[in-house]
């Protein structure tokens, strides 16, 4: 057990008493009903949690947040994984988490009125706009998308996908190639492109395991035609594209990690509470079977596993900044990320039929994030990534 302060040990209690109470009996409706049909349900639990002071826990104090540093941060995302509506509830839900932090890091003064405000606040929605369908996601330095100047503005073409929650959302970060004789990583450049801007076409929302979804739940595929925006809605100097990126991953994966913890440690209970309460015959439960047995044991291990190994990257990450901790993030990412998978497997295994249905959030996880082995980089790369710096320590020349 990490020994956590007794303050940050009360917000966390306090957070999952809110969740338990107001946040998991809507998760049925959104997944039988959709987003937008409980979006105003959920607006009112976010003024709620704005009221008790418990809004945007990563978030700068002066923006309107908590002002965590990473490691608590870690220790809320976990408690809010526990549910799929608990990171949008509370105001810290990707991608619009990851745009804050750009913005506030590289944004104008004019930036960071016109987009960061708003969206810090929870007014607005935005999404981040960089892979694409003919180029590999694990390799931003190999994008076809262009932005080329024209006077005052950018012209924007090329196709994306998997722009997570632009169904809805205001504006847009897009990565595009602005210097395309640069070197690889200093062609790209980071750039604001508001919704409404002729030219931007949401093509449509992508069927992820025959779910197209909704709203902040949607992955979509965007079409950039002549796409004309002004050259000072660009983020950062011209060519930073590649390092903006980078500054946004490394709190990212430490965030998406957590958030797994959290549905592995909801998947678990829901998995116990089944092998206690499922009777097989009169006089023997689920949970009786030494299988079952052996699947909870395993879990809890490989969660507990897990999890020191997220803190410890965090707490690298609050004491040295993302450098010093690249390799525990990519030892995190590929490991909790399979964690994961094997745990939601192991509970809808217990709950046989049932874990099928929307009855529970099982089945709904397992679909979203199944992609966690593939998305900010498949377990692959992140692997090759750290067997490489280890070897390096060995003699290693490649």
């Amino acid at each position: 057990m990490v020994a956590v302060a007794k303050k940050t040990q009360e917000l966390l209690e306090t957070l999952s008493s809110f969740l338990a109470r107001e946040v998991y009996p809507r998760e049925q409706d959104l997944q039988t009903k959709g987003f937008f049909a409980i979006e105003k349900d959920l607006d009112e639990l976010r003024r709620r949690v704005k009221a008790l002071g418990l809004w945007a826990p990563q978030i700068p104090v002066e923006l309107g947040g908590m002002g965590l540093p990473l490691l608590e941060h870690g220790l809320v995302s976990e408690v809010l994984g526990r549910s799929p509506l608990g990171h949008y509830v509370f105001g810290c839900q990707a991608p619009d988490a990851g745009n804050i932090e750009i913005l506030h890091l590289f944004g104008t003064d004019e930036q960071k009125r016109r987009w960061l405000q708003p969206l810090a606040a929870g007014d607005v929605r935005s999404c981040f706009s960089m892979t694409e369908p003919d180029a590999p996601g694990s390799n931003p330095t190999e994008l076809h998308t262009l932005a080329r100047e024209d006077g005052d503005d950018y012209v924007i073409d090329g196709r994306k996908w998997f722009t997570s929650s632009a169904d809805g959302a205001a504006f847009a970060i897009v990565m595009a190639v602005t210097n395309p004789d640069a070197p690889p990583h200093q062609r790209a450049s980071m750039i604001i492109v508001p919704t409404d801007t002729p030219g931007f076409q949401l093509v449509r929302n992508i069927s992820v395991m025959g779910h197209p979804g909704e709203g902040y739940f949607s992955h979509a595929e965007v079409a950039y035609e002549s796409c004309r925006v002004p050259r000072s809605n660009r983020l950062g100097p011209e060519g930073a594209g590649f390092a903006i990126a980078q500054e946004r991953l490394g709190p990212g994966r430490i965030h998406h990690c957590m958030r797994w913890l959290g549905i592995c440690s909801r998947a678990f209970d829901l998995m116990c509470a089944r092998a206690v309460t499922r009777q097989m015959s009169p006089s023997e439960r689920l949970g009786d079977k030494q299988l079952v047995q052996a699947w909870i044991a395993e879990s809890r291990a490989e969660i507990a596993a897990a999890r020191l190994l997220v803190l410890d990257a965090a707490h690298k990450i609050d004491a040295g900044g993302f450098r010093s901790a690249q390799e525990e993030v990519s030892l995190i990412k590929f490991h909790t990320a399979r964690v994961l998978q094997d745990v939601l497997d192991r509970a809808i295994q217990t709950h046989g039929a049932l874990g099928m249905t929307d009855d529970t959030p099982l089945a709904m996880w397992w679909a979203q994030e199944r992609a966690a082995r593939i998305y900010d980089g498949p377990d692959e790369v992140h692997k090759v990534s750290v067997a490489r710096r280890i070897l390096k320590r060995y003699g290693g020349t490649h």
